[in-house]
């Protein structure tokens, strides 16, 4: 028995050495949070007004869940005041009402910012609709090691180091330029340069949805030893397999 234990521990601590090689080395994945990137890829969002079926009543809801990352909500005010909206660093924002120190949800900035200030009587529904979580993504980490990053695709960088960005996580962008190369912004911000010419070490990286995006055309150039990797798949939800473009 002993004998026995001690193979199955081995084996563990094997299998589970190879799967951290693999995410540091190969394949790493990676959740997208926020709406950045849409329509490339989804960020924690809402669709209002979406009503409970059949498929939202557990043991169902579970399945659709597994299936989609879709949950429908409906949620009610505990008691009559204003609607606070308090954000977090994933995306979503914890939602009070009135005076109260306790969150009665937790919903996507989108729908957030959408009953952030309205006065509700209690029982009142705050927000309904369905709540889809951000793909789960499979990022490249070998890919860059044998070939040259190129303008267009999808990067993921670490952001410490970069000034006004929060220190210690990862964004992901689309690189629009590589050093030497100059790129004429194509939706640039006033105030700010409309054309960037890259260092010998420097990417240029914007959000696919450039009206809700923080990124260079704001902060600047992304420094070549931030680069993790690119974007390479979407594994869940299921239903929303395909391969980043």
């Amino acid at each position: 028995m002993k004998k026995f234990c001690q193979e199955w521990l081995d084996t563990l601590v094997v299998a589970i050495s190879v799967a951290m090689a693999f995410r540091a080395y190969f394949f790493e994945p990676f959740n997208i949070p926020t709406g950045s990137m849409q329509e490339t890829l989804w960020g924690n969002h809402t669709v209002a007004g979406v009503q409970k079926t059949v498929w939202d009543v557990f043991p169902l809801s579970a399945l659709k869940w597994a299936w989609t990352g879709e949950t429908v909500v409906d949620v009610k005010a505990p008691a009559s005041g204003t609607v606070r909206a308090v954000p977090r660093n994933d995306g979503k924002a914890n939602i009070y009402v009135g005076a109260s120190a306790k969150a009665v949800a937790t919903l996507p900035n989108d729908a957030a910012a959408s009953v952030a200030g309205k006065f509700v009587h209690k029982g009142d529904t705050v927000w309904q609709g369905a709540v889809r979580t951000g793909d789960f993504i499979f990022v490249n980490r070998w890919w860059w090691n044998f070939f040259k990053p190129q303008a267009g695709e999808v990067m993921i960088f670490s952001t410490t180091g970069i000034k006004a960005l929060p220190q210690g996580t990862h964004y992901i962008k689309r690189m629009k330029a590589t050093p030497g190369e100059t790129y004429t912004l194509e939706h640039p911000v006033p105030g700010r340069p409309e054309t960037v010419t890259m260092g010998a070490d420097e990417y240029f990286a914007c959000g696919d949805n450039f009206d809700n995006s923080f990124d260079s055309r704001y902060w600047g150039a992304v420094p070549g030893g931030q680069l993790r990797g690119i974007g390479s798949v979407v594994f869940w939800p299921f239903n929303g397999w395909r391969k980043i473009k």
